[in-house]
């Protein structure tokens, strides 16, 4: 029998809910491409009640204790003394969510002798010492596109979101006020600008499909140029990397893995040739980006809005400085961790770990590193230093 760790954010500050703001979820069976929806032998919880914090287990006790298994759920994940750390050595199964990530460093995989599997609830594996999994023979596993979409929404809010000016005029009604000016002094319409992606895939392709309709001029970067069929049918601008194409746009909105090739990509430098008032955009991984080079860009002028949901390390301290730099719209990690995406994330996880308990092959689509090397979706998404 195997021992499963899950390390989850914590509960509502209020507590678990006991009830929810909608009784019911829209039916999704498939995603954009044809890709299906987690499809496990059952589930154990029901769709649209939060999951991912830890009373709501994901879902798996029940399943998991029926079979034999144990199950170990904590929020407690950084430092010597943590939960995360004590029960990590002979764990079989490590499950976590980017939203709360576990890091599985080189360290710490070293020690978890057992470790045979490592799960990401949702998409984004970068939280995983993959060089170090890969050695060791550990499986990483991800529910691949169950919260693309989600993520998507997202970059489309928080772009209008700042282009409009939109959270400093909800902040003029909060305080009671009613000055125009002050919030009509940086607005802009989104028409007509100049948008692009780095980063072309699941996330990437779904924000330039959901933003074409505002008649604006999409651009994006990619290691994998899209189907002409698909640039045409978009007005798509392909540019070979990141410094040829953020000069030509108003806003740019950062989709792409984490991995030596990205880390760091956005310093001075770059942001140096971006056009004086443009917006970026960053819901992929904190760490794409310089952190002080962003604050820098705001309070000089050269960005006029810097917003998305990562940050490293995460949850971020209380005196990082993006909680302070102006003119930003910043979240917690929650792009990916709504109601909804949280039914497609629990599900995925359980679809999984049903095929590892039964010796089945796990979807190639779930797949990051297996059989000692980059797998699956891994092999086109990540790359490693070995």
């Amino acid at each position: 029998m195997a021992k499963v760790l899950c390390v989850l954010y914590d509960d509502p500050s209020d507590g678990y809910p006991t009830t929810y703001a909608r009784d019911d979820l829209p039916a999704i069976d498939h995603y954009p491409g044809g890709q299906t929806t987690p499809a496990p032998e059952a589930i154990d919880f029901t769709p649209g009640h939060l999951l991912g914090s830890v009373s709501g287990e994901l879902g798996l006790r029940a399943y998991l204790e029926k079979a034999g298994h144990t199950l170990v759920v904590t929020s407690d994940k950084d430092g010597d003394g943590s939960v995360f750390e004590r029960e990590l050595p002979d764990a079989d199964v490590v499950i976590s969510q980017p939203f709360w990530p576990a890091y599985l460093t080189a360290e710490r995989i070293a020690v978890a002798k057992n470790l045979k599997l490592a799960v990401t609830a949702g998409i984004g594996s970068d939280h995983v010492d993959l060089d170090a999994a890969i050695a060791h023979g550990v499986t990483v596993a991800e529910v691949t596109y169950c919260n693309s979409i989600s993520v998507a929404e997202h970059v489309v809010m928080t772009t209008l979101s700042l282009v409009r000016n939109y959270l400093p005029s909800h902040q003029v009604v909060l305080d009671g006020g009613w000055n125009i000016a002050d919030c009509v002094a940086r607005s802009y319409d989104l028409e007509g600008m100049h948008v692009g992606t780095v980063a072309a895939g699941r996330i990437g392709l779904a924000v330039l499909r959901r933003l074409a309709p505002f008649d604006v001029k999409l651009h994006y970067t990619d290691r994998h140029r899209l189907p002409e069929k698909t640039e045409r049918e978009l007005g798509l601008v392909f540019h070979a990397s990141a410094a040829e194409m953020v000069p030509h746009c108003d806003v740019v909105t950062i989709n792409a893995p984490l991995h030596p090739e990205t880390e760091g990509l956005f310093g001075d430098d770059l942001l140096a040739t971006m056009k004086r008032g443009a917006y970026l955009i960053n819901t992929a991984r904190a760490k794409i980006v310089d952190r002080d080079a962003v604050d820098r860009a705001l309070r000089s002028g050269r960005l006029a809005g810097y917003a998305g949901d990562v940050w490293y390390p995460q949850p971020a301290p209380a005196d990082h400085p993006w909680r302070t730099m102006p003119h930003h719209g910043m979240t917690p990690h929650i792009s990916g961790s709504s109601l909804s995406a949280q039914a497609r994330y629990a599900a995925g996880t359980r679809e999984i770990l049903e095929s590892w308990f039964a010796g089945r092959p796990i979807r190639d689509e779930y797949l990051i590193a297996d059989g000692g090397g980059l797998a699956g979706t891994g092999a086109h998404s990540y790359s490693v230093t070995n």
